[in-house]
């Protein structure tokens, strides 16, 4: 297949708008290309998310949003394929809260990563302007042990705290699936990690000094509207194997009920663990939404880690927030296509799928995303499915039946 066609299924026109009734007011839907360094099939995987979007709301694609543009004609609903770090440009594109777009906006850049996720080790240690204190100390029993830092001393204060209790990570604020991550076990190797960052960068964006955790499995939960749409979902990650055969993403599945996330607890039974990842996803969703000085998102995600550190002791922590498309975002369309359908429907289980090695024919009724060859990853499948759905109200069925895929 060419890889320079591959993903580029895109419409002018929504798909069987005339059978779904309206979500939204917009009657345009825009795709803004934020991320400078975005490879190709997550691009073409973006415009097909934003293909979607514009047939499920009955909105009409146009094209592209130039991120640079200084005025134009902005009433269209909006795409953007990473968070929007400015409140003031999200104004720019014509957007004013969340039902504006699929994604999310807050007010400066580090608010987008997970360097806000841990306090600093100090009153006295440097932050960057708009650095919200009462954040970290909001979740600090929602999140796993650690801390955030702007400067080598500060970085140094924190991995030896930590470094009493045992093994600890040093992450970048903006890595993504583990990427810029190095595990340290003593005092020699974390001084051999912070001399490797470089100052500038760290004064700007920070650093993660968190519990390294063993035997971990990560739930991810979430929160999306599509207008007046609203579901809210849990479910697990996979990984899979690059042509390198190195460790990536491959994929989530998800259960995605109706409403917020409170509406998860009944689907969630009697699995303590995972009612504990929801409760803790809550908890770090609230008070974001309270701190970060009028943020708001309309696609929010949560990565909730359980695992045991090296003494054994178990731990559970949100690792991190993404409010933008994401990964999981294939499934998250399906899923609500299958409820707009059927509106008696309350319970989808969906999925994504990222398969490297050489290109095959997804399974019938997939939705394909992404079918080529990358210049960089090289040959990849992506795509997302429906397994099945539940209609409690109809069938008098009780939700928690209906668990992962």
């Amino acid at each position: 297949m060419d890889s320079r066609h591959a993903g580029d299924t895109r419409t002018t026109e929504p798909d069987s708008a005339g059978d779904r009734p309206r979500l939204t007011s917009h009657t345009r839907l825009r795709f803004l290309p934020l991320r400078a360094d975005a490879r190709e099939h997550e691009l073409a995987t973006h415009r097909r998310i934003a293909e979607r979007l514009a047939a499920l709301l009955s909105c009409r694609l146009e094209s592209d949003l130039d991120p640079h543009e200084v005025a134009a004609e902005h009433d269209a609903y909006v795409v953007p394929n990473d968070t929007i770090v400015s409140l003031d440009e999200a104004r720019r594109f014509g957007i004013r809260g969340e039902e504006d777009l699929f994604g999310g906006v807050v007010p400066a850049a580090f608010m987008a990563t997970k360097i806000i996720t841990h306090p600093l080790v100090g009153r006295d240690a440097e932050a960057p302007q708009r650095w919200c204190r009462e954040f970290p100390e909001r979740v600090r029993d929602a999140v796993l042990p650690g801390y955030s830092a702007f400067s080598i001393d500060d970085a140094r204060i924190a991995g030896r705290r930590l470094l009493q209790g045992g093994p600890l990570r040093i992450k970048r604020p903006g890595g993504i699936g583990g990427a810029g991550q190095q595990v340290v076990v003593n005092k020699a190797e974390l001084d051999a990690g912070l001399a490797a960052l470089d100052a500038g960068r760290l004064a700007r964006e920070g650093i993660v000094i968190e519990r390294d955790l063993i035997g971990v499995r990560t739930y991810s939960v979430g929160l999306v509207r599509a207008g007046s749409m609203r579901v809210s979902y849990f479910g697990t990650q996979r990984t899979t194997r690059n042509r390198y055969g190195h460790p990536v993403y491959g994929g989530s599945s998800l259960t995605v009920v109706r409403g917020d996330l409170d509406a998860l607890e009944s689907v969630a039974g009697d699995d303590a663990e995972l009612r504990r990842a929801i409760s803790l996803a809550r908890c770090y969703h609230t008070a974001a939404l309270s701190c970060l000085g009028g943020m708001y998102a309309s696609r929010c995600n949560y990565d909730v880690a359980q695992g045991h550190d090296a003494l054994g002791r178990p731990m559970t922590g949100v690792l991190e927030q993404s409010w933008r498309l994401g990964g999981a975002s294939g499934a998250e369309i399906a899923a609500l296509e299958a409820m707009l359908d059927d509106p008696m429907i309350d319970i989808v289980n969906a999925s994504t799928a990222e398969v490297h090695g050489p290109l095959f024919a997804p399974p019938e009724g997939a939705q394909v995303y992404y079918a080529g060859v990358d210049p960089v990853v090289g040959p990849i499948t992506k795509y997302a499915e429906v397994h099945t759905h539940a209609h409690p109200r109809r069938e008098g069925q009780h939700p928690h039946r209906v668990g992962p895929t």
